[in-house]
């Protein structure tokens, strides 16, 4: 059973504007280019308005009340987080107790996932909707829940998890007792599903589960029994997923490629990724095909999953580069992030674009100095970055903090109380559906 850990915003705040607040997460100030959508409740705006506007300045309960649009929000998250409460309207049960099936279907697989496993407890019809095929059908059709971060970490060697969840602002626990002791590294996440891999002994396995249904399987074992850097992919049109092992961790390049596909339930073997320096253990896919850095030769590793081969791409890198993460973007985007100066003070965190025709770099983005000052306070401190559908995460190490970047919007912002729940924890960006199959 899931337990919604994070806390509603007051009652208070339900009744003010939306505002765009000061939070825990952040030492900063808001400006007009930071959306701190998903804060906690509003606080109340002390300053002097009616001095700016030249008003009168009387008593409270005369004062004018100047209605101000919150900065950095746009129409829609204002359509969205600024709606009044409605009254609770009366609704009779001898109504909605002869609601038809697939209507109610329809409605509950437009509920928040998380929102579901509080429904359950209802009567025994909602309690198994998880089982009914029809549910699923609906819930395949809606749009998807939107963006969660999804951290996992072992506390006594118990493994723990949870979901963080954009929209709803708010923690929630997930229980991962199900999880062998073995499993111990988070691959990533793709459509729904979860990757985990570990040592079973001296045996290297790899685990695909669906948080939501807590439904898990253990992969069969590849053909060279070694630690090696996966990523899962997931294709909701044909109900598959395949993971893709490049190569050994510890930097033995003479493997071949092996790629996992769930329709046939067992691992082949591909092409030897050409002997080349890895600049990170990073991996990113986008548009069927999967990215590495490399030192030597300069550039990119590009593998093509459909074909089935390895290609260089000699893309070079910013000059200063201090340390990169690949991103993969939607469609063909494929980013590069990471810190530029060889001096703490003259540090900076950029954003470029690959631009595929040209095979060159081309720099989109900086992150704002107060923002990259309040996320690394130290010049050699360590960070996390991964990103999903156009969104860029980074995760502090010693900070504990989460900082979002939307590409499209060019916004960033901090994201309240997503605080990691231990200074070893993993984290990757999560979508939950009830209807990712582990088969």
């Amino acid at each position: 059973m899931m337990v919604g850990t994070g806390e509603t915003s007051d009652s208070r705040s339900r009744n003010l504007p939306a505002e765009s607040t000061q939070t825990g997460c952040s030492p900063e100030e808001d400006d007009g280019r930071q959306v701190n959508y998903f804060g906690g409740s509003s606080s109340r705006n002390t300053s002097p308005i009616g001095r700016g506007l030249g008003l009168r300045n009387t008593s409270p309960s005369r004062q004018k009340v100047i209605k101000t649009k919150p900065r950095g929000l746009d129409e829609e998250m204002i359509a969205t987080f600024a709606k009044a409460p409605h009254p609770d309207v009366h609704m009779e049960d001898n109504i909605w107790a002869m609601l038809p099936e697939d209507l109610l279907n329809e409605i509950l697989a437009r509920v928040p996932p998380f929102m579901i496993f509080r429904l359950r407890s209802v009567c025994k019809r909602w309690n198994s909707i998880l089982q009914d095929n029809s549910f699923l059908k609906f819930h395949s059709q809606v749009p998807s829940h939107g963006p969660c971060l999804l951290t996992f970490w072992k506390n006594s060697q118990t493994p723990q998890c949870s979901v963080f969840s954009l929209p709803l602002k708010q923690w929630y626990k997930i229980p991962f007792v199900f999880l062998p002791q073995w499993a111990f590294w988070l691959v990533g996440s793709s459509g729904g599903l979860v990757c985990f891999s570990g040592l079973d002994g001296l045996t290297f396995r790899t685990l695909i589960c669906n948080p939501l249904t807590q439904s898990w399987r253990t992969l069969p074992s590849m053909h060279y029994n070694q630690q090696r850097q996966l990523i899962l992919v997931v294709d909701r049109k044909k109900r598959s997923f395949k993971v893709i092992a490049a190569s050994d961790i510890y930097g033995d390049k003479s493997l071949p490629t092996e790629v996992y596909d769930s329709k046939l339930d067992s691992w082949s073997l591909h092409q030897t990724m050409p002997a080349v320096n890895l600049c990170s253990s990073k991996m990113a896919f986008c548009d069927s095909r999967l990215y590495l850095e490399t030192i030597s030769p300069l550039g990119l590793m590009m593998y093509q999953l459909d074909a089935g081969y390895w290609e260089h791409i000699p893309a070079k890198f910013p000059r200063s580069l201090l340390d990169g993460y690949l991103v993969a973007g939607t469609q063909k985007r494929l980013f590069l992030v990471g810190r530029i100066g060889l001096y703490s003070t003259l540090q900076s965190m950029r954003i470029w674009e690959l631009d595929h025709a040209k095979v060159i770099w081309i720099e989109i983005s900086r992150m704002p100095p107060r923002y990259f000052r309040a996320l690394l306070r130290l010049s050699a401190e360590r960070f996390e970055c991964f990103g999903q559908d156009n969104l860029i995460c980074f995760t502090s190490w010693n900070q504990g903090k989460g900082l979002l970047f939307d590409v499209d919007k060019k916004v960033w912002s901090w994201i309240a109380g997503c605080a990691l729940q231990s200074y070893n924890s993993q984290v990757c960006f999560y979508e939950p559906r009830f209807d990712a199959s582990i088969y």
